[in-house]
Protein backbone atom coordinates (compact mmCIF):
# COMPACT_ATOMS: atom_id res chain seq x y z
CA UNK A 1 0.00 0.00 0.00
CA UNK A 2 1.16 3.57 -0.59
CA UNK A 3 2.70 5.20 2.46
CA UNK A 4 0.12 7.99 2.67
CA UNK A 5 -2.66 5.54 3.61
CA UNK A 6 -5.32 6.17 0.94
CA UNK A 7 -8.91 7.03 1.73
CA UNK A 8 -11.33 4.90 -0.28
CA UNK A 9 -14.93 5.83 -0.95
CA UNK A 10 -16.96 2.84 -2.16
CA UNK A 11 -20.48 3.00 -3.58
CA UNK A 12 -22.74 -0.05 -3.53
CA UNK A 13 -21.01 -1.59 -0.52
CA UNK A 14 -23.99 -3.75 0.41
CA UNK A 15 -23.63 -5.80 -2.76
CA UNK A 16 -21.50 -8.91 -3.19
CA UNK A 17 -18.42 -7.28 -4.71
CA UNK A 18 -18.78 -4.31 -2.36
CA UNK A 19 -18.65 -6.58 0.69
CA UNK A 20 -15.46 -8.24 -0.56
CA UNK A 21 -13.93 -4.83 -1.37
CA UNK A 22 -14.50 -3.83 2.25
CA UNK A 23 -12.83 -6.99 3.53
CA UNK A 24 -9.78 -6.42 1.33
CA UNK A 25 -9.47 -2.76 2.25
CA UNK A 26 -9.64 -3.57 5.96
CA UNK A 27 -6.77 -6.02 5.47
CA UNK A 28 -4.90 -3.26 3.60
CA UNK A 29 -5.35 -0.78 6.43
CA UNK A 30 -7.03 1.81 4.21
CA UNK A 31 -9.38 4.51 5.45
CA UNK A 32 -12.86 3.44 4.32
CA UNK A 33 -16.05 5.35 3.59
CA UNK A 34 -18.66 2.70 2.80
CA UNK A 35 -21.73 4.11 1.07
CA UNK A 36 -25.00 2.64 -0.14
CA UNK A 37 -28.64 3.67 -0.29
CA UNK A 38 -29.30 0.63 1.88
CA UNK A 39 -27.98 0.95 5.45
CA UNK A 40 -28.53 -2.64 6.60
CA UNK A 41 -25.16 -4.38 6.90
CA UNK A 42 -26.25 -7.78 5.59
CA UNK A 43 -23.78 -9.13 3.04
CA UNK A 44 -20.72 -7.43 4.59
CA UNK A 45 -21.77 -9.03 7.87
CA UNK A 46 -21.10 -12.45 6.33
CA UNK A 47 -17.43 -11.51 5.80
CA UNK A 48 -16.64 -9.14 8.67
CA UNK A 49 -16.74 -9.48 12.44
CA UNK A 50 -18.40 -6.93 14.72
CA UNK A 51 -15.16 -5.08 15.45
CA UNK A 52 -14.41 -4.73 11.75
CA UNK A 53 -17.94 -3.49 11.04
CA UNK A 54 -17.62 -0.90 13.82
CA UNK A 55 -14.30 0.33 12.41
CA UNK A 56 -15.84 1.34 9.07
CA UNK A 57 -17.32 4.76 8.38
CA UNK A 58 -20.80 3.88 7.06
CA UNK A 59 -22.75 6.51 5.15
CA UNK A 60 -26.11 6.45 3.38
CA UNK A 61 -25.77 7.76 -0.17
CA UNK A 62 -28.21 7.97 -3.07
CA UNK A 63 -25.94 8.30 -6.11
CA UNK A 64 -28.79 9.79 -8.15
CA UNK A 65 -28.66 12.87 -5.88
CA UNK A 66 -25.82 15.01 -7.26
CA UNK A 67 -25.85 17.36 -4.28
CA UNK A 68 -25.53 14.47 -1.84
CA UNK A 69 -22.70 12.90 -3.85
CA UNK A 70 -20.71 16.15 -3.90
CA UNK A 71 -21.36 16.67 -0.18
CA UNK A 72 -20.03 13.17 0.56
CA UNK A 73 -16.84 13.84 -1.39
CA UNK A 74 -16.46 17.23 0.27
CA UNK A 75 -16.90 15.72 3.72
CA UNK A 76 -14.46 12.83 3.34
CA UNK A 77 -12.03 13.97 0.62
CA UNK A 78 -11.43 10.46 -0.79
CA UNK A 79 -8.20 9.83 -2.66
CA UNK A 80 -9.57 6.74 -4.42
CA UNK A 81 -13.04 5.60 -5.48
CA UNK A 82 -14.54 2.21 -6.32
CA UNK A 83 -17.95 2.81 -7.89
CA UNK A 84 -20.15 -0.29 -7.73
CA UNK A 85 -23.65 1.11 -7.19
CA UNK A 86 -26.06 -0.04 -9.87
CA UNK A 87 -29.28 -1.86 -10.71
CA UNK A 88 -28.91 -5.15 -12.58
CA UNK A 89 -30.71 -6.54 -15.63
CA UNK A 90 -34.13 -7.49 -14.17
CA UNK A 91 -34.44 -4.27 -12.15
CA UNK A 92 -33.62 -2.13 -15.20
CA UNK A 93 -36.21 -3.99 -17.24
CA UNK A 94 -38.84 -3.59 -14.50
CA UNK A 95 -38.19 0.15 -14.09
CA UNK A 96 -36.18 1.58 -17.02
CA UNK A 97 -36.26 5.17 -15.73
CA UNK A 98 -34.91 4.22 -12.32
CA UNK A 99 -32.34 1.95 -13.97
CA UNK A 100 -31.10 4.88 -16.03
CA UNK A 101 -31.05 7.18 -13.02
CA UNK A 102 -28.97 4.83 -10.89
CA UNK A 103 -26.70 3.38 -13.56
CA UNK A 104 -26.14 6.39 -15.83
CA UNK A 105 -26.95 9.54 -13.84
CA UNK A 106 -25.47 8.01 -10.69
CA UNK A 107 -22.22 7.24 -12.50
CA UNK A 108 -22.09 10.73 -14.01
CA UNK A 109 -22.53 12.19 -10.51
CA UNK A 110 -19.63 10.11 -9.20
CA UNK A 111 -17.37 11.12 -12.09
CA UNK A 112 -18.27 14.79 -11.64
CA UNK A 113 -17.52 14.65 -7.92
CA UNK A 114 -14.25 12.85 -8.66
CA UNK A 115 -13.35 15.63 -11.11
CA UNK A 116 -14.13 18.49 -8.74
CA UNK A 117 -12.45 16.90 -5.74
CA UNK A 118 -9.37 15.68 -7.65
CA UNK A 119 -9.69 11.99 -6.83
CA UNK A 120 -6.41 10.26 -7.73
CA UNK A 121 -7.74 6.84 -8.70
CA UNK A 122 -11.19 5.78 -9.93
CA UNK A 123 -12.44 2.32 -10.88
CA UNK A 124 -16.04 1.61 -11.81
CA UNK A 125 -18.13 -1.46 -12.61
CA UNK A 126 -19.09 -2.05 -16.21
CA UNK A 127 -20.27 -5.49 -17.36
CA UNK A 128 -20.03 -8.05 -20.15
CA UNK A 129 -23.68 -7.10 -20.70
CA UNK A 130 -22.35 -4.36 -22.99
CA UNK A 131 -21.83 -7.15 -25.51
CA UNK A 132 -24.65 -8.74 -27.43
CA UNK A 133 -25.73 -12.23 -28.38
CA UNK A 134 -22.97 -14.78 -28.94
CA UNK A 135 -23.81 -15.16 -32.66
CA UNK A 136 -22.62 -11.59 -33.29
CA UNK A 137 -19.04 -12.35 -32.31
CA UNK A 138 -16.16 -14.45 -33.68
CA UNK A 139 -15.26 -17.76 -32.07
CA UNK A 140 -12.23 -16.53 -30.10
CA UNK A 141 -11.53 -14.76 -26.81
CA UNK A 142 -13.13 -11.34 -27.17
CA UNK A 143 -11.09 -8.21 -26.64
CA UNK A 144 -12.09 -4.70 -25.66
CA UNK A 145 -11.96 -3.80 -29.35
CA UNK A 146 -14.97 -6.00 -30.09
CA UNK A 147 -18.01 -3.82 -30.65
CA UNK A 148 -20.58 -3.45 -27.84
CA UNK A 149 -23.99 -4.58 -29.08
CA UNK A 150 -26.08 -4.63 -25.89
CA UNK A 151 -29.47 -6.27 -26.13
CA UNK A 152 -30.84 -5.23 -22.73
CA UNK A 153 -31.20 -1.90 -20.94
CA UNK A 154 -28.57 -2.71 -18.32
CA UNK A 155 -26.02 -3.25 -21.08
CA UNK A 156 -27.12 -0.04 -22.81
CA UNK A 157 -26.60 1.92 -19.60
CA UNK A 158 -23.18 0.36 -18.97
CA UNK A 159 -22.13 1.18 -22.54
CA UNK A 160 -23.12 4.80 -21.91
CA UNK A 161 -20.92 4.85 -18.81
CA UNK A 162 -17.92 3.48 -20.71
CA UNK A 163 -18.31 6.25 -23.30
CA UNK A 164 -18.86 8.93 -20.65
CA UNK A 165 -15.63 7.87 -18.92
CA UNK A 166 -13.72 8.48 -22.16
CA UNK A 167 -15.16 12.00 -22.42
CA UNK A 168 -14.23 12.74 -18.79
CA UNK A 169 -10.63 11.88 -19.66
CA UNK A 170 -10.73 13.75 -22.97
CA UNK A 171 -12.21 16.96 -21.54
CA UNK A 172 -10.99 17.03 -17.92
CA UNK A 173 -8.28 14.35 -17.57
CA UNK A 174 -10.28 12.32 -15.06
CA UNK A 175 -8.53 8.96 -15.27
CA UNK A 176 -10.53 5.80 -14.78
CA UNK A 177 -10.65 2.05 -15.30
CA UNK A 178 -13.90 0.23 -16.02
CA UNK A 179 -14.05 -3.50 -15.37
CA UNK A 180 -16.37 -6.06 -16.97
CA UNK A 181 -16.98 -8.97 -14.58
CA UNK A 182 -19.04 -11.95 -15.74
CA UNK A 183 -19.97 -14.94 -13.54
CA UNK A 184 -18.86 -13.82 -10.08
CA UNK A 185 -19.11 -16.50 -7.41
CA UNK A 186 -18.43 -16.74 -3.69
CA UNK A 187 -20.04 -15.94 -0.36
CA UNK A 188 -22.48 -12.98 -0.67
CA UNK A 189 -23.39 -13.80 -4.30
CA UNK A 190 -27.10 -14.58 -4.07
CA UNK A 191 -28.95 -12.76 -6.90
CA UNK A 192 -29.34 -13.46 -10.61
CA UNK A 193 -29.15 -16.62 -12.69
CA UNK A 194 -25.34 -16.73 -12.75
CA UNK A 195 -25.42 -16.78 -8.94
CA UNK A 196 -26.25 -20.48 -9.37
CA UNK A 197 -22.50 -21.20 -9.35
CA UNK A 198 -22.17 -19.70 -5.85
CA UNK A 199 -25.41 -21.30 -4.71
CA UNK A 200 -24.11 -24.71 -5.74
CA UNK A 201 -21.29 -24.33 -3.19
CA UNK A 202 -23.82 -23.29 -0.54
CA UNK A 203 -25.90 -26.38 -1.34
CA UNK A 204 -22.86 -28.63 -0.88
CA UNK A 205 -22.13 -27.01 2.48
CA UNK A 206 -25.74 -27.58 3.53
CA UNK A 207 -25.81 -31.13 2.11
CA UNK A 208 -28.82 -30.20 -0.03
CA UNK A 209 -29.60 -30.85 -3.71
CA UNK A 210 -29.30 -27.98 -6.17
CA UNK A 211 -29.88 -27.63 -9.91
CA UNK A 212 -27.86 -25.11 -11.94
CA UNK A 213 -30.20 -23.68 -14.55
CA UNK A 214 -27.74 -23.57 -17.46
CA UNK A 215 -24.81 -25.41 -19.01
CA UNK A 216 -22.11 -24.76 -21.57
CA UNK A 217 -18.98 -22.60 -21.32
CA UNK A 218 -18.78 -19.79 -18.76
CA UNK A 219 -16.16 -17.37 -17.49
CA UNK A 220 -16.02 -17.46 -13.69
CA UNK A 221 -14.29 -15.09 -11.30
CA UNK A 222 -14.16 -15.44 -7.53
CA UNK A 223 -15.63 -12.44 -5.70
CA UNK A 224 -12.49 -11.95 -3.61
CA UNK A 225 -10.36 -11.80 -6.77
CA UNK A 226 -12.75 -9.36 -8.43
CA UNK A 227 -12.71 -7.11 -5.37
CA UNK A 228 -8.90 -7.15 -5.35
CA UNK A 229 -8.80 -6.21 -9.04
CA UNK A 230 -11.16 -3.27 -8.45
CA UNK A 231 -8.99 -1.98 -5.60
CA UNK A 232 -5.73 -2.45 -7.48
CA UNK A 233 -7.21 -0.72 -10.53
CA UNK A 234 -8.13 2.33 -8.43
CA UNK A 235 -4.65 2.33 -6.83
CA UNK A 236 -3.09 2.26 -10.30
CA UNK A 237 -4.19 5.93 -10.68
CA UNK A 238 -4.61 5.27 -14.37
CA UNK A 239 -3.90 8.10 -16.79
CA UNK A 240 -6.53 7.45 -19.40
CA UNK A 241 -10.03 6.01 -19.62
CA UNK A 242 -10.11 2.38 -20.60
CA UNK A 243 -12.39 -0.54 -19.91
CA UNK A 244 -11.01 -4.04 -19.43
CA UNK A 245 -12.37 -7.56 -19.60
CA UNK A 246 -11.86 -10.02 -16.76
CA UNK A 247 -11.13 -13.67 -17.46
CA UNK A 248 -9.68 -15.93 -14.74
CA UNK A 249 -11.33 -19.35 -15.41
CA UNK A 250 -13.12 -20.34 -18.61
CA UNK A 251 -14.81 -23.69 -18.01
CA UNK A 252 -17.83 -25.78 -18.88
CA UNK A 253 -20.57 -25.95 -16.25
CA UNK A 254 -20.09 -29.72 -16.40
CA UNK A 255 -16.43 -29.20 -15.39
CA UNK A 256 -17.49 -27.09 -12.42
CA UNK A 257 -19.95 -29.76 -11.26
CA UNK A 258 -17.28 -32.43 -11.73
CA UNK A 259 -14.87 -30.39 -9.58
CA UNK A 260 -17.51 -30.20 -6.85
CA UNK A 261 -17.97 -33.97 -6.98
CA UNK A 262 -14.21 -34.58 -6.82
CA UNK A 263 -13.84 -32.39 -3.75
CA UNK A 264 -17.14 -33.40 -2.15
CA UNK A 265 -18.34 -36.86 -3.28
CA UNK A 266 -21.61 -36.30 -1.41
CA UNK A 267 -22.44 -33.36 -3.71
CA UNK A 268 -26.01 -33.35 -5.05
CA UNK A 269 -25.52 -30.62 -7.68
CA UNK A 270 -26.90 -31.14 -11.18
CA UNK A 271 -27.23 -28.83 -14.18
CA UNK A 272 -29.64 -28.13 -17.03
CA UNK A 273 -28.35 -29.68 -20.24
CA UNK A 274 -28.51 -28.01 -23.65
CA UNK A 275 -29.29 -24.62 -22.12
CA UNK A 276 -26.19 -22.40 -22.46
CA UNK A 277 -26.23 -18.76 -21.45
CA UNK A 278 -26.85 -16.54 -24.50
CA UNK A 279 -23.69 -14.46 -24.06
CA UNK A 280 -20.06 -14.75 -25.16
CA UNK A 281 -18.12 -16.89 -22.71
CA UNK A 282 -14.42 -16.27 -23.34
CA UNK A 283 -12.58 -12.98 -22.92
CA UNK A 284 -9.04 -11.80 -23.50
CA UNK A 285 -7.73 -10.06 -20.37
CA UNK A 286 -4.41 -8.84 -21.80
CA UNK A 287 -5.54 -5.26 -21.19
CA UNK A 288 -5.84 -5.47 -17.41
CA UNK A 289 -2.80 -7.76 -17.28
CA UNK A 290 -0.84 -4.94 -18.90
CA UNK A 291 -1.92 -2.38 -16.30
CA UNK A 292 -1.64 -4.32 -13.04
CA UNK A 293 1.55 -6.00 -11.86
CA UNK A 294 -0.57 -8.93 -10.65
CA UNK A 295 -4.17 -9.81 -11.53
CA UNK A 296 -5.71 -11.68 -8.61
CA UNK A 297 -6.72 -15.25 -9.47
CA UNK A 298 -7.57 -18.01 -7.01
CA UNK A 299 -7.40 -21.47 -8.61
CA UNK A 300 -10.88 -22.89 -9.10
CA UNK A 301 -10.69 -25.91 -6.80
CA UNK A 302 -9.03 -23.87 -4.05
CA UNK A 303 -11.81 -21.28 -4.33
CA UNK A 304 -14.53 -23.96 -4.24
CA UNK A 305 -13.01 -25.56 -1.14
CA UNK A 306 -12.76 -22.19 0.59
CA UNK A 307 -16.34 -21.26 -0.31
CA UNK A 308 -17.84 -24.50 0.93
CA UNK A 309 -15.90 -24.22 4.19
CA UNK A 310 -16.98 -20.60 4.62
CA UNK A 311 -20.62 -21.38 3.82
CA UNK A 312 -20.56 -24.27 6.30
CA UNK A 313 -19.24 -22.00 9.06
CA UNK A 314 -21.88 -19.36 8.33
CA UNK A 315 -24.67 -21.95 8.35
CA UNK A 316 -23.41 -23.35 11.65
CA UNK A 317 -23.25 -19.89 13.23
CA UNK A 318 -26.78 -19.04 12.10
CA UNK A 319 -25.60 -16.02 10.06
CA UNK A 320 -26.83 -17.64 6.85
CA UNK A 321 -29.72 -19.87 5.77
CA UNK A 322 -30.39 -21.86 2.61
CA UNK A 323 -33.31 -19.67 1.59
CA UNK A 324 -31.46 -18.38 -1.50
CA UNK A 325 -31.33 -21.92 -2.89
CA UNK A 326 -35.04 -21.70 -3.54
CA UNK A 327 -35.06 -18.19 -5.10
Amino acid sequence: MPSNNPTFLITGTMGCIGAWVLRNLLNDGANIIATDINTTVTRPGLLLNDAQIDSINWERLDVTDATAVHAMFEKHQPTHVVHLAGLQIPFCKADPSMGAMVNVVGTANVFEAARKHEVRGLCYASSVAVLGAIEHYPNRPLTERDLPLPNNLYGVYKTANENAAKVYWQDWQVGSIGLRPYTVYGVCRDQGMTADIAKACLAVAANEPFHIRFDGPITVQHANDVARIFIDSALAEYQGADVFNLRNDVIEVAEFVASLEQLFPESQVTFEKNNPLPFPSDFDDAGIQGVLSTVAHTPLKKAIQSDVDQFAALLKSGKLTTESLRN
